[in-house]
């Protein structure tokens, strides 16, 4: 893959700074001698004035101390009902970076928050176009902790590089790292077996809560669509799109 990587001292989103500006900034850096397809685009912004998260979450992050990066990319032959692949390839590949940074193991929080224990270090926000059935670009919106020594939102359970490994991390490395292992893991025929590996509770009785109550149940798998499946402690298969159930830590 090609990265043609922009810095920004600040934006509201990356990814929205993407979605006004990335169609010019692609179109001018393809280079058809090397690649019949465009780059990918990565802009990385040192502040958010309005980081986003899924729904109408926000994402907290002190000036000049975290990762707060969106990628555009063109999938090829993605088709629209088999978009959450995207997913499992870009948090196989957060969690393969991080385990090169620390000793502690990085999970998948379903759908896509990157966990270290029972805290969140990375968040995921992943807007598909479609072109027809099938995908034809997406942005990847990431938010890492990496250097930020202290959370003063009321995010529940926050962490950092820092925090797990007592160092300042070089942020210009760790997107480095991240890149190569995005190219992998994206050529990689097992990332949605090794996704599956890495879900947080898996296969562990765990508190959630829907719509209508709260309740027991063990993580069992993750569909091809994305929907997550329960079974409850009466032994009942309990399926879920994303947003219809939530963790309860």
């Amino acid at each position: 893959m090609d990265f043609k990587i922009i810095h920004i001292e600040e934006t509201d989103s990356t990814n929205r700074w993407l979605m006004t500006q990335g169609d010019g900034s692609f179109v001018t850096s393809r280079d058809v001698t090397k690649e019949p397809s465009p780059c990918v685009i990565v802009v990385v912004a040192e502040y958010q004035t309005a980081g986003k998260g899924c729904g109408s979450n926000s994402w907290e992050s002190e000036r000049g101390k975290n990762l707060t990066f969106s990628m555009l990319i063109h999938p090829e032959g993605i088709p629209a009902n088999e978009q959450f692949h995207i997913t499992e390839v870009v948090s196989v590949a957060l969690c393969e970076t991080l385990e090169t940074y620390m000793k502690d193991r990085a999970e998948i929080k379903w759908p896509n928050d990157i966990y270290v224990g029972d805290r969140k270090i990375c968040g995921i926000l992943i807007e598909n176009r479609l072109q027809g059935s099938v995908i034809k670009d997406s942005i990847i919106g990431i938010g890492l902790n990496v250097n930020q020594r202290v959370f003063l939102s009321d995010a529940p359970n926050p962490v950092s590089l820092y925090q797990l490994t007592g160092q300042e991390t070089d942020r210009d490395a760790l997107l480095k790292c991240f890149l190569e292992a995005f190219e992998r893991v994206s050529q990689c025929k097992t990332s949605c077996f090794d996704y599956r590996e890495r879900l947080f509770k898996r296969g562990k009785d765990s508190l959630y809560e829907d719509k209508t109550s709260r309740f027991t149940a063990r993580l069992m798998d993750v569909l091809p669509d994305g929907r997550l499946l329960l079974v409850d402690q009466e032994g009942r298969e309990r399926l879920y799109a994303f947003k219809e159930v939530q963790f309860v830590i």
